[in-house]
């Protein structure tokens, strides 16, 4: 067998090992209503709305004591 015939099949990525991790968040509707509103205007999936808002949140937090 000739090398261009060889099927060569890379190996799956396990999930987890992509840089994201899945987790359950519990919120007020209003604000599932919100980031609804913005998806549908801007065309971006509430999973990406929700991860630069988190971004931007983390950016500009500041701890006070």
């Amino acid at each position: 067998m000739s090398k261009s015939d060889e099927l060569i099949i890379k190996a799956k990525k396990f999930k987890g090992n992509d840089g994201y991790k899945t987790f359950s968040i519990r919120i007020k509707e209003e604000v599932v209503d919100n980031i609804d509103s913005i998806s549908s205007q801007t065309g971006r999936s509430r999973n990406e709305l929700i991860g630069i808002f988190l971004e931007y949140a983390i950016n500009h937090c500041k701890i006070e004591e």
